[in-house]
């Protein structure tokens, strides 16, 4: 037999689906794979199910209803002040992974190189180098995050098309302050770059820290293309509706690679994330709050386990170190070590980097119920302390 795509091939079976079959295996409490549990807001589903009734249910437009894409130009002038064409400037996409692929296929040609941080979300790398661009990574580390100005500033050249930004920041929980990303901006006007702004953690930020999206500063608005998303947002993620903002010209090209993707979303389900995103302010509050309260609880009994954990700004997820547990092995054998022996599933940090190095730090996701964050620290005391 021929062989198949050798860039394709050469990745493994993501590890957030090795580690949740894993979890299902061994009847662990599952706090690796990033789903939310128990917050998913009861009147947007009651708004799907009415529309899957009264239709339409045929093929909408591939750009999107214009329901949903009024309501996403809405959302963002009502919360950054942003002035959007919703016909011209927001495209629906089949959630946000769909809508980074259709960017980074419709912008990179081959040997265009793109500047990364990790650590990074494990589908970046894989689309990038399908469609031919050269990855120049660069990292930010735990426990406090900081990024090197001078290493981003290498990583730039004439070859750089474009840079993929993630904040908040996956694993990381790092929520990129006004200055990093006016350091950003000056790189990007400097190299004549775009800048993929995956943002779907964007009002998952916690501790009165504020989401800036880099599309906002000045010189940004025909660089940027920002990609949020209604999995993240409503605590939906099997829906996968998500969306791209861009000014029309950059766009265009990322809607031709979109047409050969998916093409378009489920009707029913964009209805009712153009009526969610209407909703008031005590939502969008409320949602971060209750977020906070978990992560909090998550944290507090990690420590009494023992960890050391790492503060956490935004997204769902809480870094911690588990060397102080006496645990000899990496963080992908201690992964695997605690779903089989406690009962409880995280996911190795290591598998956000590419150089291996950074293999003491599991990371867990507190969006889940109460009862299952405390079964989880429970199980992990009765192993480690019993």
């Amino acid at each position: 037999m021929k062989p198949a795509n050798s860039i394709l091939s050469s990745f493994g079976t993501t590890i957030f689906e090795t580690m949740s079959r894993l979890a299902q295996a061994h009847g662990a409490v599952n706090l690796g794979q990033g789903f939310p549990e128990g917050l998913e807001p009861a009147d947007v589903v009651a708004r799907a199910a009415e529309a899957v009734t009264a239709g339409p249910n045929q093929y909408p437009s591939m750009m999107g209803i214009p329901d949903l894409r009024r309501a996403v130009a809405d959302h963002d002038r009502r919360f950054y002040g942003l002035d959007l064409d919703p016909m011209a400037e927001v495209m629906a996409t089949s959630g946000a992974t769909e809508a980074l692929a259709a960017c980074l296929f419709g912008l990179i040609e081959p040997g265009d190189e793109v500047v990364l941080i990790e650590p990074l979300y494990d589908s970046y790398l894989p689309i990038i180098r399908r469609a031919g661009g050269i990855p120049r990574l660069v990292r930010v580390e735990p426990p406090h995050w900081n990024l090197p100005r001078d290493a981003l500033a290498a990583a730039f050249s004439p070859k750089t098309k474009l840079m993929v930004l993630n904040t908040p920041m996956n694993p990381a929980g790092k929520v990129w302050g006004h200055d990093e990303l006016e350091f950003l901006a000056g790189l990007l006007e400097r190299y004549d770059a775009y800048c993929v702004c995956d943002e779907v953690y964007e009002h998952l930020v916690y501790d009165g820290r504020r989401h800036v999206p880099l599309m906002t500063l000045p010189g940004m608005r025909g660089r940027c293309l920002k990609i949020g998303s209604a999995g993240k947002i409503f605590s939906l993620t099997g829906w996968k509706v998500g969306w791209v903002i861009a000014a029309p010209e950059v766009l265009a090209p990322v809607a031709k690679a979109h047409q050969y993707l998916t093409f378009t979303t489920p009707p029913n389900l964009q209805a009712a994330v153009a009526w969610g995103l209407g909703k008031d302010d005590a939502y969008y509050h409320g949602l971060a709050a209750m977020l906070a309260e978990r992560r909090d609880r998550l944290a507090a009994g990690l420590r009494t386990v023992g960890f050391e954990v790492m503060d956490t700004g935004g997204s769902y997820f809480i870094t911690a170190d588990f060397r102080p547990l006496g645990f000899a092995g990496d963080d992908a054998e201690f992964c695997r070590h605690i779903t089989e022996r406690a009962g409880v599933t995280a996911i190795p940090v290591s598998a956000f980097y590419q150089g291996g190095d950074v293999d003491r730090f599991a990371r867990f996701c507190f969006a889940k119920t109460e009862s299952a964050i405390d079964e989880a620290v429970t199980r992990l005391a009765n192993y480690f302390r019993g």
